[in-house]
């Protein structure tokens, strides 16, 4: 009964820049880290951003000094500011998020269904 919905994704041109947003609704105690993943076809999915509850934050190296990862833990709910953004930047965006669904279980990791990113040359 846990979701997360992702918004924001979108069509823009090299060197724009988007704002995606990822929503955790449902019945759960709390949530560890949340990060940010993506897809391009026909290769793995990549990791992009993390943080965890307490604002610590982590980058894949094709995205420091233009992507920005934020949280509001009030809202749960996860944010990752886009700019600079690149044609190989395209690719289908998913957000992750390690909940506690029942206390004092570990928690587990869950997917949100995807956003696409396209940036055009």
């Amino acid at each position: 009964q846990v979701q997360l919905v992702e918004s924001g994704g979108g069509l823009v041109q090299s060197g724009g820049s988007l704002r995606l947003s990822c929503a955790a609704s449902g019945t759960f105690f709390s949530i560890n880290v949340m990060g940010w993943y993506r897809q391009a076809p026909g290769k793995q999915r990549e990791m992009i951003s993390t943080i965890t509850s307490g604002g610590t934050t982590n980058y894949a190296d094709s995205v420091k000094g233009r992507f920005t990862i934020s949280r509001d833990n009030a809202k749960n709910t996860v944010y990752l500011q886009m700019n600079s953004l690149k044609p190989e930047d395209t690719a289908v965006y998913y957000c992750k998020a390690d909940i506690v669904v029942i206390v004092p279980q570990r928690g587990l990791d869950y997917w949100g269904q995807g956003t696409q990113v396209t940036v055009s040359s």
